[in-house]
């Protein structure tokens, strides 16, 4: 177990043992508390809230592995737990914060933490709460910062389709769209918890001050800007993969209608081969010259072969599927985007 102890306002950074971390929690002084638990914490141990001096039994869940996300308001204090973006893992972290104090736990280092004690010196919280919700701002920023990478990665994807199709893209955009779906089933539960809790609170106590419901505000819209953007996120994956399906599917109906104009040039024949395969006594007694086998089977093949060329020239848009090809799909979908844009 590793425990760091951030002096503020000083923003000194220490480690000590948990034995002290209950001391200093205990004094009058405003402090940050971060505790790791490891990858793999003792079970065998009482609760990690009563080794911090916590004696009611509300808080027995803080610090307990795999806790689902929640918050808790109980004798002024506030105890949560929130999902964290750790590039590509989602960590949850448990954050118990009052006026004087900020204690976040987790399990394993956590980039996010290490940053917010960086920035603590510079951004100088005046108590707990304050901290907590600048906490809480990085995780949102966070969240957002997600989003936007796998929204710029759905953007190249996409632009590398109307240049060829290979399966590459297809294992890209099935990423990106797990990777939506990771977001959004990890933020979804701490939006509607926040909101819950938030809205809680204003009516709960109508005489918060007006910085608290600043902050509460600030927090609020934020949340709904990251289900906003996670959503977009989704959507966004959605059409991409419909677009490509679309480009293989145009792809492939260009290749079976050059198939199908093949089939009607030489169909005729085959028919002929078929008809002059036959035994019976009109073709024995009447073709009996090489002449009239070439006048009856070259005639009929070369009339039924003008007769496909005009259907096919005329009636079926060959000059548009031999000059435009692949590239006037990939320029149709690149007009088809921008219109949308």
């Amino acid at each position: 177990m590793i425990v760091s102890v951030v002096s503020m306002p000083e923003g000194i950074v220490a480690r000590t043992a948990l034995s002290e971390v209950r001391e200093r929690l205990a004094a009058s002084d405003f402090v940050v508390v971060d505790i790791d638990e490891g990858e793999d914490p003792p079970s065998d141990e009482q609760p990690l809230a009563r080794l911090l001096g916590l004696d009611d039994k509300t808080w027995d869940w803080l610090g307990r592995q795999y806790e689902p996300v929640r918050a808790v308001y109980h004798a002024g204090v506030v105890g949560c737990v929130v999902p964290v973006v750790d590039g590509s893992h989602i960590k949850h972290i448990h954050v118990f914060a009052s006026e004087r104090h900020l204690v976040t736990i987790h399990h394993g280092p956590v980039r996010l933490i290490e940053n917010f004690i960086g920035r603590l010196p510079e951004d100088m919280p005046s108590d707990g709460t304050t901290a907590a919700f600048l906490f809480l701002h990085s995780v949102l920023e966070a969240f957002r910062r997600a989003t936007a990478d796998a929204l710029l990665d759905v953007g190249e994807v996409e632009e590398a389709m109307f240049e060829g199709r290979a399966s590459q893209y297809v294992h890209q955009l099935a990423h990106l769209r797990r990777r939506a779906a990771q977001l959004h089933r990890a933020f979804l539960p701490y939006a509607a918890v926040a909101q819950e809790f938030l809205t809680h609170r204003r009516m709960a106590n109508p005489g918060i001050s007006e910085e608290r419901r600043v902050l509460n505000r600030t927090h609020e819209s934020t949340v709904q800007l990251v289900v906003m953007e996670i959503n977009s996120l989704r959507d966004e994956t959605r059409r991409a993969a419909d677009t490509y399906a679309s480009l293989v599917a145009d792809q492939q109906n260009l290749v079976i209608n050059k198939l199908a104009i093949a089939s009607v040039i030489f169909l005729p024949l085959s028919f002929l081969t078929g008809f002059f395969g036959m035994n019976f006594s009109y073709l024995s007694n009447h073709l009996s010259s090489e002449k009239t086998f070439l006048w009856l089977g070259i005639g009929m093949q070369l009339c039924a072969l003008f007769v496909a060329m005009y259907v096919v020239l005329y009636r079926t848009h060959w000059r548009q599927l031999r000059d435009g090809g692949p590239r006037d799909v990939a320029a149709g979908g690149r007009g088809e985007r921008s219109d949308r844009s």
